[in-house]
């Protein structure tokens, strides 16, 4: 056993670098668990996210309703934003993933419908996009964005308990930590 009064000072500087190290690491899980732990959405944005309704490129309309129940990934995107193009390709590598796991995905595009028909005919996605237009742009509101930028990703759980809402584009760590 070490003898605290013949500690060298390097082996006390250790043991304090590593008495704050460990410090560091449980303060960082507590604030990352912290920022995941789901929380409710207030009762006007869960009513206004289960009711809405949007035609989608194929014709048919996209209700939100039939992703209660289910963990989401909601991502409000356009054709212009260039951050938003580009992290298409991880949010559809995410629902190949995670879809087997009951994980869905939606894109709603606040863009001119004919843009979004061009642009998904070159770069296609198998997750569901709705044209939300300016409609969708009162939703990201009611969903905690209230400047309206873009992008904009908010994530439920399966109880609609809110996990991440998220401005700025998305970086395949984030998205790891949501399952």
């Amino acid at each position: 056993m070490d003898d605290p009064l013949t500690d060298t000072p390097r082996r006390s500087s250790r043991r304090l670098l590593l008495g704050t190290a460990a410090m560091a690491v449980v303060a960082g899980a507590a604030f990352n668990w912290t920022r995941l732990k789901p929380k409710a959405l207030p009762p006007e944005a869960a009513q206004a996210l289960w009711t809405s309704e949007f035609d989608q490129p194929n014709g048919e309309v996209l209700r939100l309703s039939q992703f209660q129940g289910k963990p989401l990934v909601l991502n409000f995107w356009a054709t212009w934003c260039t951050p938003c193009v580009e992290e298409m390709p991880l949010l559809e590598a995410f629902f190949q993933e995670n879809q087997s796991k009951s994980w869905q995905v939606v894109g709603l595009a606040i863009d001119q419908p004919s843009a979004v028909k061009r642009f998904l005919k070159q770069n296609p996605v198998n997750y569901p996009i709705g044209f939300a237009g300016l409609g969708g742009t009162e939703l990201v509101k009611t969903l905690g964005n209230p400047e309206g930028g873009l992008p904009f990703t908010v994530v439920l759980n399966a109880q609609g308990g809110l996990i991440v809402q998220k401005l700025g584009k998305l970086s395949g760590q984030e998205m790891r930590q949501w399952v």
